[in-house]
């Protein structure tokens, strides 16, 4: 995330939004503006930044090996054979 401070103070800016936007775009990253002096977007800014930091966290967790190996130890499987058909249900077990 690339955050500009100051967006209260226009009349002094230095980077214009356009700018910060397409430096924020070059690198991938989200961009706002801020203000510490009247609080606009401070809190925004810090909830996006834990919400994607949990996010990266989640998403690495679910493809870890680890994970998945223990996603395998804790499936279950139920056959249920009537005749010659035979009905399999699989499931997780979650901790």
């Amino acid at each position: 995330m690339l955050v500009g401070n100051k967006c209260d103070l226009e009349n002094i800016r230095e980077v214009s939004v356009e700018e910060g936007k397409a430096l924020a775009e070059e690198e991938g990253l989200f961009f706002m503006e801020t203000s510490a002096l009247d609080s606009t977007n401070v809190q925004t800014a810090f909830e996006i930044v834990i919400r994607e930091i949990y996010n990266n966290i989640s998403r690495k967790v679910l493809n870890s090996d680890s994970y998945k190996a223990e996603l395998s130890v804790n499936r279950v499987s139920l056959v249920n054979g009537a005749g010659s058909k035979k009905n399999l249900l699989n499931f997780s077990c979650c901790s």
